[in-house]
């Protein structure tokens, strides 16, 4: 199970605040995926029970497809159960879709966000609502039959009119999976700087709440399966890498800003010339994220060693996000009662496992919070 991180973009939306470089991919970047792959194959062969391959962003879609390809073969080859890529719906053309397919890729992941032009321009999207159109389409002819598409609500601006009308049409869409996440505030995004200007003022969460709620209502007489509290999925096609994520099972993170579980080790970038004493700690923690071929020759892994009380944690915390729940055996009976009282925790269908129900799933986290 790899996830790849290629972090560049050709425009920033306004509500993001993940590492990525305005710049194009050259070349060197692709090199050093393909050393940090090889350099680490013992934990990819020691994470290969997920067969599942990854590529997130950023927009890795700018990525020409000679270097999709042969990050791909660093990492073990181009046959995987599951190989997605992440898209932009203006990097989608009949040549590019069908290259896709024709590496192996066989999920696509696409941001479409909204099909209402006015929000997709305040969001500083690349695509306009035709583009979304188009690129599904596009991914269609060139034979894909498994493709997520993101949606965003909880945006101040978001009628519930063009919520339903966005929703509507992607439902007759009929992709396989779909994800809707509320939009949320980040310190170092542009919103965050709108937020802190007096240019935004975030949605209450009486609406969120309303927004999340329809959705969940409209996915589930449309005959998708809620299983976690942001994704559903057409019977039998939920996402499997993503899915592993939530069970700890181990996973590989290549490429700067990229997570591993085997090693809970988080890659930072880091100019090599750098001396100790400018970075942020002294001890080798990186307190510089950007990317260049100029300026740096490769990212430093920093590592951290869990707890079994943090693992516990960590599994209620990622467990309690879906369908299936988490092991009872993991809770106190005492506070399994009291949640139970509550109608926080309710049996699942997965035996002897306890999850939150749908209805509560907008409050999750505080659910989460109060058992952990």
């Amino acid at each position: 199970m790899i996830y790849v991180h290629i972090p560049f973009c050709r425009s920033f939306c306004t509500y993001c605040d993940f590492y990525s470089e305005r710049a194009c991919p050259g070349s060197q970047f692709g090199d050093e995926i393909c050393a940090e792959a090889l350099r680490r194959q013992d934990e990819i062969a020691a994470s290969a029970a997920i067969d599942t391959l990854y590529f997130g962003g950023g927009t890795p879609s700018v990525l020409p497809l000679c270097d999709i390809a042969r990050i791909a073969d660093a990492c073990g080859g181009r046959k995987w159960r599951e190989w997605t890529v992440e898209v932009n719906p203006d990097d989608i053309s009949p040549q590019y879709a069908a290259g896709l397919r024709e590496l192996g890729v066989n999920r696509v992941s696409m941001g479409v966000q909204s099909l209402d032009d006015g929000l997709l321009k305040w969001m500083n999207r690349r695509h306009s609502s035709n583009g979304a159109r188009q690129a599904f389409r596009l991914l269609r002819e060139a034979g894909f039959d498994n493709i997520s598409v993101d949606i965003i609500f909880g945006i101040n601006g978001l009628s519930m009119a063009a919520l339903e009308a966005t929703l509507a049409e992607i439902v007759s869409w009929r992709p396989e999976h779909i994800s809707a996440y509320q939009l949320s505030v980040e310190p170092g995004s542009a919103l965050g700087r709108m937020v802190r200007d007096g240019r935004y003022v975030e949605l209450g969460d009486e609406d969120c709440s309303r927004q999340y709620y329809y959705i969940c209502s409209a996915l589930a007489a449309a005959g998708y399966e809620h299983y976690e509290i942001s994704n559903w999925a057409l019977p039998g096609r939920r996402a499997v890498h993503n899915s592993a994520y939530w069970t700890r099972a181990p996973y590989v993170g290549l490429g700067p800003g990229a997570h591993s579980l085997l090693c809970r080790a988080a890659n930072t970038t880091i100019p090599l010339e750098t001396p100790l004493s400018l970075r942020s700690d002294g001890s080798g923690a990186a307190n510089v994220r950007s990317w260049n071929s100029e300026s740096l020759s490769g990212w430093t892994a920093e590592g951290e060693q869990l707890s079994d009380a943090e693992i516990r944690e960590e599994r209620i915390m990622l467990g309690l996000r879906t369908a299936d729940g988490i092991p009872a055996c993991l809770l106190p009976d005492s506070e399994i009662s009291r949640q139970a009282r509550n109608d926080s925790l309710v049996p699942s269908a997965a035996a002897g496992n306890l999850r939150i129900p749908e209805d509560r799933w907008f409050t999750a986290d505080d659910i989460i919070a109060s058992l952990i």
